[in-house]
């Protein structure tokens, strides 16, 4: 029997239907991390195939890494993601500081490539740890991803190391915001490795643990929130009005205008053209 295939998967509630019971698969052995672990491990070599950001993929190509992106499969928003977010407490407009979750990477690109288009502002980007109030306290606005930006609503806020400082805070949608500036879908994450690696058994593989993930979000939301029904609700509603898993015509287009915005931002070295395997 040959190895099984190294997967490096994001461990964050809106990725789980894309990988549902893989790790079950003696063909997969997969590990969760955030997503800019994902691509560390997969540009290292130290897996064969990672649900990674999607900026990561042109990165690894523009370093002369043979990478594809399985076609078909991604993770998506087509508005409104509720779960990549800045949080700000002040109007952008006045915004000078924008702290950034240090456990993403296409966020962060989407954030400049926003500042710069959509928000027209030219603020000072900050790396941090995700804790909004350490962020806030720091900063006039905070990048946040995944289930912590889920999971923080705009409002009232104590901010600082002992919660002694108050501000409100407004909450803008980046899902929401790059449809609004394009007119086309997100692609955060998508399924990428080596070509070779790419096989039709192993997209065939990731196709139908998506297909069943899709149809077993209520057993996902409750596994994710086992002692909070409320919260598996939210999960649910998320998992099927916010999120979408197919990468299509449409979803490669807005992948492309990313890319194509990345590099006249200076995100990325120069615009590069992905590789769709199917």
């Amino acid at each position: 029997m040959s190895d099984p295939i190294r997967v490096g998967a994001v461990g964050y509630l809106n990725a789980r239907p894309l990988v549902y019971r893989l790790d079950e698969d003696p063909r997969f052995d997969v590990r969760f991390d955030v997503p800019a672990r994902c691509a560390e491990l997969l540009h290292a070599g130290a897996t064969d195939l990672g649900l990674v950001p999607s900026i990561e993929c042109a990165r690894g190509m523009i370093d002369g890494r043979d990478y594809g992106i399985v076609d078909g499969l991604g993770v998506v928003s087509h508005g409104t993601v509720a779960s990549v977010a800045l949080y700000a407490t002040r109007p952008l407009s006045e915004v000078r500081t924008v702290a950034l979750d240090t456990s993403s990477r296409t966020s962060v690109a989407l954030t400049r490539v926003l500042c710069v288009r959509h928000f027209g502002i030219s603020p000072t980007f900050v790396p941090m740890a995700p804790d909004p109030r350490a962020m806030l306290d720091a900063c006039d606005a905070a990048l946040l991803i995944g289930d912590v930006a889920l999971e923080l609503s705009a409002g009232r806020l104590a901010v600082g190391a002992a919660g002694d400082r108050v501000v409100q805070v407004a909450k803008w949608d980046l899902g929401e915001a790059w449809r609004a500036h394009t007119g086309l879908p997100f692609v955060y994450a998508c399924w990428t490795g080596p070509i070779a690696a790419i096989t039709p058994s192993v997209r065939s593989a990731l196709l139908a643990a998506r297909d069943a993930g899709c149809q077993h979000v209520a057993d996902i939301a409750q596994t994710f929130y086992p002692a909070h029904p409320d919260r598996q609700q939210m999960a649910a509603r998320y998992l099927t009005e916010h999120i979408q898993y197919v990468l299509g015509p449409e979803e490669r287009a807005g992948l492309e205008q990313f890319y194509s915005y990345a590099a006249e931002c200076g995100v990325l070295a120069r615009p590069v053209a992905p590789r769709y395997v199917s």
